[in-house]
């Protein structure tokens, strides 16, 4: 057993969460890091505005679209040994990205980083269920789900240092060496853990498991997102009539269905329809989605905005959006251990309620001000005036409260949706929580993207050539844009923190499922186990767990561990 593995002594016992925190925050953060640097990649590669629009998105699309694919392989063959190969993949694909000599070959790379992000994205909460119990989960799962919240407000941040005083490759170059701490950790203090028991795997000779991995099902969901969000930024772009547009959707649509059918007749699914019947998971799964696309893709424009508008340089733009992560960091770290004690119903709803609230509050405070200087200040080019200071400063009253929301909701989401799932699916329910948020950010970028250049329309290439108009024009244009976002993106976290609290509930630990009557009542001392390969079913196998994970938890508590075989 690994040194600091639960078992092995209390002295180290936090050396597992930081190597999962580390490579869960480093994935994030490439997720918004390449924000403030977009205008010095579109200098020195050439890159045209979609090229850049694609530096954004291919990422999260490649996470959202690997996860779940990802998370059944780590429940058959090891999480840990899944993690560590995501880690060398997303630290090989950061070197591909920073030495990178144009837009074709950064995208790709981009796209690759996303394969080695889903690896580690689909094991980083199993492998805490795996080494954490009781209040040491609690606490662990509220830095990890802290650290989570404000990875993707702190990526501009570092993105705008790293750009203004090195050089815009230095975003992606910086992984290697945080990459290879997390993966020293790892191997030394982190427990091996599986997901699936061992009667439900097959076994050749020599002990080696053989995967049945969901291929089909996972090629139909890849389709889908891909095309889904091709969709929709090209229509934004064309039109929604124009052929290309629709024919994009039409596939879309049939992917979909065919995952459908593929998933209900498959003996191994990617995802277990049944898990959608428990109106708790389904509506957790909605929520990742619906918060991710609410919190973050807005960040982006406001990021156009500062720099663009008001002429701050790098380093104040990502500075401007600080009081976000500021807030969802202390807020998850300090209070993670209190919020897991909560029915999930509260902290989520309520932190989807107050994110929403933080985005209507700038549309608020940016309306109020619209017509008054103290939005429509210039300073100097390097963006030093006062007018300038002014207009970011629009955004710290937002941003505060949004951060609030994001480091009540993101710890308790992923630890309440792993709750609603058996434990033998916690690496499938992971793998489905997380697509769900990963796709919410690629699509919010598309669908935002879409609104914020149809206020736009006029300014060429976001403002990259304000002389064509007059500075009111151009400033007055991304106004309108970023009120129309922070708008849709208002309303839309309100109406999904109203849903959760008027659907979750806290899952009784004397139930084994919902009230589906799939599954089987769960007592003391006994364990769970699939009673076929579908999981629709259970049988009770006396003795429990190792890890006392066995019997599935209130979901508001800390998330069941998986069994450890």
């Amino acid at each position: 057993m690994p040194e600091g593995a639960p078992g092995s002594g209390r002295r180290g016992k936090w050396w597992p969460l930081v190597a999962i925190t580390l490579g869960n925050f480093l994935l994030l953060v490439d997720v918004t890091i390449v924000n403030t640097a977009l205008p010095r990649i579109a200098d020195g590669l050439g890159a045209s505005f979609t090229s850049l629009q694609w530096v954004l998105d291919i990422y999260a699309l490649a996470l959202a679209a690997l996860l779940m694919v990802a998370g059944s392989a780590a429940d058959l063959f090891g999480r840990r040994r899944l993690y560590v190969a995501g880690l060398a993949v997303f630290a090989l694909a950061s070197l591909a990205c920073g030495l990178a000599p144009g837009p074709g070959l950064l995208i790709a790379a981009r796209a690759v980083q996303g394969v080695g992000a889903a690896a580690m994205f689909a094991t980083n909460t199993p492998l805490l269920m795996a080494s954490y119990q009781g209040r040491d989960r609690g606490v662990a799962f509220g830095v990890w789900g802290g650290t989570s919240g404000a990875a993707a407000a702190i990526g501009p941040v570092l993105g705008g240092l790293l750009t203004e005083y090195v050089d815009w490759r230095a975003i992606f170059l910086v992984n290697l060496p945080l990459t290879a701490v997390a993966v020293l950790i790892t191997l030394r203090r982190v427990p091996e853990s599986y997901g699936e028991l061992p009667r439900s795997r097959t076994v050749l000779a020599g002990g080696t498991p053989v995967a049945r991995i969901d291929w089909p099902g996972a090629a139909s969901f890849t389709v889908c997102a891909g095309a889904l969000t091709y969709g929709v930024i090209r229509g934004g772009e064309r039109g929604w009539s124009e052929g290309g547009t629709l024919g994009s959707l039409a596939v879309a649509a049939l992917a979909l269905a065919a995952f459908l059918v593929i998933e209900r007749r498959a003996a191994r699914p990617l995802l277990d329809l049944g898990l959608m019947r428990r109106p708790s998971f389904a509506t957790l799964l909605a929520a990742a989605l619906l918060l991710q696309a609410a919190a973050f893709p807005y960040l982006t424009f406001v990021g156009l905005w500062v720099q663009n508008v008001l002429g701050l340089s790098p380093v104040r733009a990502g500075l401007a959006v600080t009081p976000m992560a500021v807030m969802s960091l202390l807020v998850g770290a300090l209070g993670g251990r209190h919020l897991q004690r909560l029915a999930p119903q509260l902290p989520v709803g309520l932190g989807l309620l107050l994110t929403g609230a933080g985005a209507l509050l700038h549309w608020l405070l940016l309306g109020a001000d619209s017509d008054s200087s103290f939005v429509f200040g210039f300073g100097s080019g390097s963006g030093s005036g006062s007018g300038s200071g002014s207009g970011w400063a629009t955004l710290v009253p937002g941003l505060a409260v949004s951060g609030v929301g994001i480091g009540m909701a993101m710890p308790v989401l992923v630890s309440a949706a792993l709750g609603a799932a058996p434990p033998w699916r916690a690496g499938m329910a992971s793998g489905a929580v997380n697509t769900f948020r990963q796709l919410g950010y690629a699509l919010g970028i598309a669908v935002l993207g879409t609104v914020f250049a149809d206020a736009l329309h006029g300014v060429r290439g976001p403002a990259a050539h304000p002389a064509v108009v007059s500075r009111q024009a151009v400033n007055a244009a991304y106004l309108s844009g970023l009120r129309d976002i922070m708008l849709i993106s208002g309303l839309v976290a309100v109406a999904a923190g109203l849903l959760v609290l008027a659907v979750v509930r806290q899952q009784r630990a004397s139930d084994g499922v919902d009230g589906d009557g799939a599954g089987c009542e769960l007592r003391d001392g006994d364990e769970c186990e699939p009673r076929d390969g579908d999981g629709d079913g259970c049988e009770l196998r006396g003795g429990g767990s190792s890890g006392g994970g066995g019997a599935a938890r209130a979901a508001g508590d800390s998330a069941p561990a998986p069994a450890d075989r």
